[in-house]
């Protein structure tokens, strides 16, 4: 006779692609702690005071990748309509991903990823002044 052994019940994994998300969580980079309520969108997904996030989307909102590296913000964006948008690069597999700005990021973080092209730019900066002569 075989005994049946109780399965676990398997866990849903969570989907945002709809539905708001209200997690609260403390950032991994800065311990910063991160919730919803002053974002000014349902989706928090970074932390408002040094930028990062976590690799857990494939596409935006399933929460499906295995991946689990840091995302860091590498540069800003702006998106038809003027609206801002963090490029996020995973530490540890090289995945680009686009998240929008939320109304309580840190300014002086977000001016310094948009100048940073312009403070360190591909070519010698006497190149310009030889092009304009």
């Amino acid at each position: 006779m075989s005994q049946r052994i109780p399965q676990k019940p398997k866990r849903r994994r969570l989907d945002y692609r709809q539905d708001p998300c209200r997690d609260v969580f403390t950032c991994r980079v800065c311990g910063w702690p991160v919730g919803p309520q002053a974002a000014g969108t349902q989706h928090r997904n970074h932390c408002p005071n040094c930028l990062a996030s976590v690799h857990l989307d494939d596409e935006p909102g399933d929460r499906a990748a295995d991946c689990g590296g840091t995302m860091e913000p590498v540069a800003v964006w702006v998106r038809k309509g003027g609206e801002w948008a963090i490029i996020h690069r995973c530490k540890i597999c090289g995945v680009l991903h686009s998240n929008r700005v939320a109304a309580d990021d840190n300014p002086m973080l977000l001016m310094s990823l948009a100048v940073k092209p312009l403070a360190a730019p591909p070519f010698p900066l006497d190149r310009l002044e030889r092009a304009a002569e």
